[in-house]
Formats: structure tokens, sequence, C-alpha cells
């Protein structure tokens, strides 16, 4: 999907190409959601297969001892025939269910990892660096920066969209092989790439304005 010249739009267009970035955060955000419950379905039903699994086998003990046990030769030839018969019957509806519960499942597919656009390039940012409040580590020795997390945030003011990009540094310890970087700064959707100044502005738009969101 093509990104328009942010500066040759007008503020309804602006509005309108906002209104579709929050849209698309809210489907993806809504099919994340339905594969977290599939693969919580997955984890409920292999649990239950290893319970009957752990059922069957204690079941199958129980069973074979019975059927090989001493006390077995203290029965007549009757007795202990017929009672062989119902063990062995026992047993091989058990082994049938212990193949049915073992066979693998049909494989999932592969979880993908959801892919978010990027932000347009020729938008102006502003460069915002997170660093922890001391480069010396606990235990006393000094910290080496070894990277940096990036994230992008969306924000607007009046007729001009912007991007924060937040930095946070990378701090490790050789000695003790701590890792300390500064905390992710609160946003009202966790996550998410609208700032709040961007959010007000949808909310301004639809409930002063009165403008609804598909026109935004």
């Amino acid at each position: 999907m093509s990104q328009p010249d942010l500066n040759k739009l007008d503020p309804e267009q602006l509005r309108s190409f906002a209104a579709s970035l929050l849209e698309r955060l809210n489907e993806q955000g809504e099919t994340l959601l339905q594969r977290d419950e599939h693969v919580q379905r997955m984890e409920k039903r292999c649990h239950y297969l290893e319970t009957l699994n752990s059922k069957l086998t204690a079941e199958m003990s129980v069973l074979k001892r019975h059927r090989f046990g001493k006390h077995s030769e203290q029965l007549n030839v009757l007795q202990r025939s017929l009672l062989d018969d119902v063990v062995d019957a026992d047993i091989a509806a058990i082994e049938l269910e212990l193949e049915a519960a073992t066979e693998p499942a049909s494989p999932a597919r592969q979880k993908q990892q959801p892919k978010r656009t990027a932000l347009p390039p020729e938008l102006p940012r502003t460069l915002i660096v997170h660093e922890p409040d001391s480069t010396e580590c606990q235990c006393g020795c000094q910290l080496r920066r070894i990277g940096e997390d990036i994230s992008e945030k969306l924000d607007y003011t009046p007729g001009e969209f912007t991007v924060e990009r937040h930095i946070r540094g990378k701090w490790a310890c050789e000695q003790c092989e701590t890792l300390t970087q500064a905390p992710v700064p609160p946003h009202v959707i966790d996550k998410g790439i609208p700032t709040t100044g961007l959010l007000a502005q949808v909310l301004v738009a639809k409930y002063a304005d009165h403008l609804p969101l598909y026109r935004q």
C-alpha cells in the first residue's frame, strides 16, 4: 500500500489518513486476539491428552498386574480363564485409546509475526533518547553500551503529522552480565503507534466537530 504525500493533503484528508491507520491497528489487534485464543485451545487439548494418557497408562499397569500377577495362580482354571479374557479385552481397548490419544494432531499453521507498515520516511522526525540515570552497575563496574531499541510514534499537530522516534539504549556490565535499559515510556494504547496528540485530535474531531471516524 503506497503512502500519500502528507505535505500535499488538506486537513480533511489528513484526518482520513489517521483514521485508516487507527482502523488498521484495531484489525491487527483482533487478529492477534484470535490467534491467542487458538493457541490457548491447543494448550488445553494437549493438557487433556497428557492427563488421559497418564490415566490410561495407570489402568494398563493395574490390568497387567491382574493378568500376570501371582494372585492369578490362586484361582481355579475356569475363573482364571474368564478373568484373563476380560483383562485382555480391557488391555486391548486401552491400547486403542492410547494410540488415538498419542496420534499427532494436524500441524497448526506456523504463527506469523504481524508486520506493521513503517511510517512514511518523508514525515519530519523528532529524536527522543532514553538512557539510564546512571551508567555505573550495582557491582561498581562501568556499563558499556551494546545497542539500542527504536520505536516510532505518529504524532499530530494542527495541520501536520510528525513522528516521534524513541531510542532506548542498551547498557551491559561485562563483569556480572547485567543488562540495564531505560523503561518504556507509558502510552495510552499499549504498543500502539498513535501519540496522545493524535488521539486527542481524533476525539476532538469526533465529539466536538461531529466528524465520524470513517471521514477522518
